[in-house]
């Protein structure tokens, strides 16, 4: 008898990277909203799209949607700057299929090629990056469209040859795509494992970074009712705003302390006393020495945790 078939399991990571490109695709579309009510929807469209093509496509090599995501997302926003500024009397009618023609077609591209391209999809470490200028030649003709577009003047024309316009635009860069689609996919799979070697290598100084923020918390906290209790026990205000002197509460206080110590400059609260201007300078030197105490700590962990050798000591006389 022939043994069952194992029970089939998704590979690991998927749900993350599922996540990863819906939670982009709702972000973007919350940011281009302002283009109409198409448009957000569009853009959640061609991210569940994406991801699901590519899941069918490359099932062992989920780490692509996360290049996949970040090139919808700069994809949908480019969309949106360019074609309201070089097309901006173009009718919704054309901009739908305009925006979906380069996705369809790198689509495609990728279905028709998937067995050539999964072992790109499912590589496990970055290709060579001196072939990265070949790999993105494709990009120099997708701006020069784009250059083009904005330097002629297409946003003269009435609506119905805008319209014209930006279809034959979007449809030029929709045969460079899919013409291009094993460079556009070697490009986003290494975006994607290189985020993720950088990623790896966040998460080993993730205890020296915690533990700087919580000092830098500590010091703002506490200079923060340093700055309350000298305004509490002041029959004068110390603070001033743009209508004159202010009370300072305690939220003013914490939002004072952190500017103070970020060294970004002061806006809306300024200090109005002598006492509380040197209280100031003093949290300026203090943050900037912790902030080379903790730079100091996040290198000395990076070279224990990366296994590099120490520098050995000079030999005394």
């Amino acid at each position: 008898m022939n043994a069952p078939p194992e029970p089939y399991r998704p590979p690991e990571g998927w749900l993350r990277s599922v996540l990863m490109t819906f939670g982009f695709g709702l972000l973007v579309a919350g940011g281009v909203a302002d283009e109409g009510t198409v448009f957000p929807f569009l853009v959640i469209g061609v991210a569940a799209l994406g991801v699901g093509t590519l899941y069918l496509l490359f099932p062992h090599g989920l780490h692509f949607a996360f290049g996949a995501s970040a090139g919808f997302a700069v994809y949908a926003c480019l969309f949106a700057v360019m074609g309201r500024a070089a097309f901006p009397e173009a009718p919704g009618w054309a901009r739908a299929p305009a925006f979906l023609l380069p996705v369809a077609a790198f689509l495609v591209a990728i279905w028709r090629r998937r067995r050539s391209l999964r072992l790109v999809a499912e590589a496990e470490r970055p290709f060579d990056l001196v072939h990265l200028p070949r790999m993105a030649r494709w990009l120099v003709p997708v701006w020069s469209v784009g250059a083009l577009c904005l330097a002629l003047p297409v946003n003269r024309l009435p609506p119905p040859e805008q319209a014209v316009a930006l279809l034959a635009a979007m449809g030029v860069i929709s045969v460079v795509v899919a013409a291009s689609v094993g460079g556009v996919v070697r490009l986003l799979t290494d975006m994607a494992l290189l985020t993720e070697e950088l990623a790896s290598r966040a998460s080993r100084l993730l205890v020296p970074v915690v533990a700087f923020l919580a000092m830098y918390a500590m010091l703002v906290v506490a200079f923060a009712c340093f700055y309350r209790i000298a305004q509490g026990l002041s029959v004068v205000p110390l603070f001033a705003g743009p209508q004159g002197p202010v009370p300072l509460r305690f939220p003013d206080a914490l939002y004072f302390s952190l500017v103070t110590q970020a060294t970004v400059g002061y806006g809306d609260v300024t200090p109005h006393d002598e006492g509380i201007r040197l209280l100031a300078s003093v949290q300026v030197i203090a943050g900037q020495v912790l902030l080379l105490f903790g730079f100091a700590e996040i290198m000395r962990t990076r070279r224990v945790t990366g296994g590099e050798p120490r520098r050995r000591e000079p030999a005394g006389d």
